[in-house]
């Protein structure tokens, strides 16, 4: 499947089986559910210290520490994974001394070096081309629960002012700028222009340093704001969307801000219904704005 491509109706064949290498966050959460509701019976393989989800009756389950990845594929293929989802985030990255290989990955060493060097993206295009070695389909969390993509709507009682249609454009400008160069997928613009962009740290960070800002007073005097989430320009679309969820509502409330703004069809809204609540509780409006925006 092309990358950029519409995700097209995922079905198991007969004799497929897939996993769930599941992370930190909601994501992961939501994922299993959703294969699970469809009438499939997932392994789930926990990254210790990441993922939230433990022993369930209702899947497969299987934990590793981050130094085991390395060697993830190969139990995978002996337990006759087909299908393959990488769902939620992963914190620490163990130097590459310390993990523990499978004799295969030293074919792909090279490329996974240089991808770990490159940053996020880089590292996940070669994990990808590693995962097609052993003949597994990775395929992308929103394929499984397409009723997580954001729509191209507006989602909340409160609708963006004029002022506000500015701070998404400067915000969107300098999301975009950021993912060409592989560093993050938002950023948060007041008063027309953007005022933080997304780090190593993640939303959460980008959205405590708005908060410090207003503490600071280092923008003083105005009001509202807006956070923008993209995907990257070019961006492996099978993993890692740019996602939000109740606690970012939060935190843009916390910051001043207006709202929120993430590319429809490109983005995750994970515990829609609580996400949107909040949101209306808070005053602020969320909004999936059109793919291709101003790119």
């Amino acid at each position: 499947m092309n990358p950029t491509s519409e995700p097209r109706p995922f079905a198991l064949g007969k004799g497929d089986r897939i996993a769930v290498i599941a992370g930190s966050g909601q994501l992961p959460k939501e994922v299993a559910e959703g294969l699970i509701r469809a009438g499939y019976r997932p392994l789930v393989v926990a990254i210790e210290g990441e993922a939230g989800l433990g022993e369930d009756p209702r899947y497969d389950f299987l934990r590793v520490t981050h130094e085991e990845l390395g060697k993830v594929l190969s139990i995978l293929k002996r337990e006759g994974v087909t299908h393959l989802i990488l769902a939620g985030g992963v914190e620490r990255r163990p130097p590459l001394s310390t993990l523990r290989y499978s004799p295969k990955i030293l074919m792909h060493l090279p490329r996974l070096v240089a991808g770990y060097a490159r940053g996020d993206d880089g590292l996940l295009r070669a994990i990808i081309g590693f995962i097609n070695s052993y003949g597994i389909r990775l395929i992308g969390a929103h394929e499984v629960v397409p009723e997580l993509l954001a729509p191209n709507a507006l989602l909340t009682k409160q609708a963006p002012k004029a002022s506000d249609q500015k701070d998404i454009s400067a915000a969107l400008a300098a999301a975009r700028a950021i993912g060409r160069l592989d560093i993050g997928q938002a950023a948060v613009a007041v008063g027309g222009r953007a005022i933080a962009l997304e780090g190593i740290e993640g939303t959460d960070g980008l959205l405590q340093r708005a908060i410090d800002l207003r503490s600071h007073g280092r923008i003083a005097g105005k009001t509202r704001g807006v956070l923008v989430k993209c995907a990257k320009p070019g961006q492996e679309l099978r993993v890692d969307l740019p996602s939000i969820g109740p606690q970012t509502v939060r935190d843009a409330h916390a910051a001043g801000l207006a709202g929120i703004a993430v590319e429809a069809e490109r983005s995750l809204i994970l515990q829609c219904s609580e996400t949107v609540g909040l949101a209306d509780e808070h005053g602020l409006f969320l909004l999936g704005f059109e793919r291709g925006r101003e790119e």
